[in-house]
């Protein structure tokens, strides 16, 4: 249980960090959620599938440990958006 707590954790600063990294250099808002969304699920889904399974067995693999660090990552993505846009709003040019 703590490792899983610790690596929500992981993933929710790590995915912040990146996305606010290219939400400053690309002047975006929301590109670290479309790439999250559009690049890294399709990845994950890609490199664990098991073509000797059906899709509803592949699907059904997955357990909780293994979708709450995806949703942590999400959540980061997310919130740096979000920072980003607030430190906008705020007045700060530079981001």
């Amino acid at each position: 249980m703590l490792q899983l707590i610790v690596a929500m954790v992981l993933f929710f600063v790590m995915m912040f960090g990146i996305g606010f990294i290219l939400n400053m250099l690309l002047k975006t808002t929301w590109l670290p959620i479309y790439i999250f969304i559009i690049v890294l699920v399709p990845l994950g889904i890609w490199a664990t599938w098991d073509n000797s399974k059906s899709a509803v067995d592949n699907f059904t693999a997955f357990t909780i440990v293994d979708v709450l660090p995806v949703f942590g990552a999400l959540i980061g993505a997310y919130v740096s958006g979000w920072a980003i846009r607030k430190l906008r709003l705020g007045g700060y040019k530079m981001f």
